[in-house]
């Protein structure tokens, strides 16, 4: 297919390498701090199990310019929230209607955004469940495991995309997946203010019980809001805090497939923080917190996660730093 990865950061680079890999006409639509190292040595990406792969730029189209979408039979969004209006309008403007579109983002508003400003075209929630990060220019590295879920429906879209490297499934209850993932991601602020990569965060038990009842406050919300939550791990939801609570001993032996990750890896609020650039905390906390304003459930965690993420966040704290 003709895709367009609409917001080349790091999801959308690691995806369109392996996409072009697997044989798709791949344009990476983003910003010259990304391309123009790309149109110099071509896109690199590897994996925490050894995988490498290195496609050249001649074999990739590269564009700053929206107008690209116009020859998209398939577009995947992989912008922030912040962008997404935008994003949405250029697609609008420039892409067929008969290209449906994929938001591969965090968040559960993005979709949503996608379709008010799309009523002619498929959009399709999706969730990426892995954490990608840039090591050097032009070279993504994906440092935890998962496989890629997308909303149901027609033209197989699940079965084109998907690869050997690049595992797409689809599912028709898009939402509740998003809801698990959403919770996991929580964690994103909390190891961006640890200062620690994410296997020395659950390698100590008392940065999990900080992530076990971050996590309890937010199921305690979605229950009171009637929204059902499916795992993205290989533990249920709910199961999933009290783990994380045991003693270091046995929550290595019990979740050791949460553990397949690099050990290097820290996750992409992290990475935003260090850089400067706006983070998702909005759409993770901050989406928490507006749930349970409506259904009066308090969300003292996430509400001091927040303002500490909004502040001028020191990224060396511990975890009683951050209880409120």
């Amino acid at each position: 297919m003709k895709i367009v990865i609409a917001g080349a950061g790091s999801i959308g680079c690691y995806c369109g390498a392996l996409l072009a890999d697997a044989g798709h006409d791949i344009t990476l639509l983003g910003r010259a701090r990304i391309l123009d190292p790309i149109r110099e040595k071509g896109l690199t990406v590897t994996d925490f199990s050894g995988l490498r792969r290195h496609v050249n730029a001649e074999s990739l189209t590269l564009s700053e310019s929206p107008e690209c979408l116009s020859e998209a039979e398939l577009v995947i969004v992989t912008v922030k929230a912040a962008a997404t209006a935008e994003v949405a309008g250029e697609i609008a403007r420039f892409a067929p209607a008969s290209a449906p579109v994929l938001s591969w983002q965090n968040g559960m508003e993005n979709a949503r955004v996608l379709r008010a400003a799309l009523p002619d075209h498929d959009v399709r929630a999706g969730m990426v469940p892995f954490n990608v990060v840039p090591p050097e220019h032009a070279c993504f590295h994906r440092a935890t495991s998962g496989e890629i879920v997308i909303q149901s429906g027609p033209g197989g879209l699940g079965q084109t995309l998907s690869s050997a490297e690049l595992p797409v499934i689809e599912s028709d209850q898009i939402e509740a997946v998003q809801w698990g993932k959403l919770v996991i991601n929580l964690n994103n602020a909390l190891n961006a203010l640890s200062g620690l990569t994410l296997k020395e965060q659950l390698m100590d038990r008392k940065w999990r019980g900080l992530m076990a009842d971050q996590m309890a406050e937010a199921l305690t919300v979605l229950r009171a809001a009637g929204y059902p939550v499916a795992s993205t791990t290989p533990l249920p939801a709910w199961m999933t805090p009290h783990i994380l609570r045991l003693p270091t001993s046995l929550f290595s032996r019990i979740a050791a497939r949460m553990l397949t990750i690099d050990p290097s890896a820290r996750t992409s609020m992290a990475y935003d923080l260090m850089a400067g650039r706006v983070t998702e905390i909005d759409s993770l906390q901050g989406e928490i917190i507006r749930l349970g304003t409506q259904n009066g459930c308090p969300t003292p965690i996430c509400e001091k996660v927040r303002a500490l993420i909004e502040g001028t966040p020191d990224q060396s704290l511990m975890p009683d730093q951050i209880r409120p």
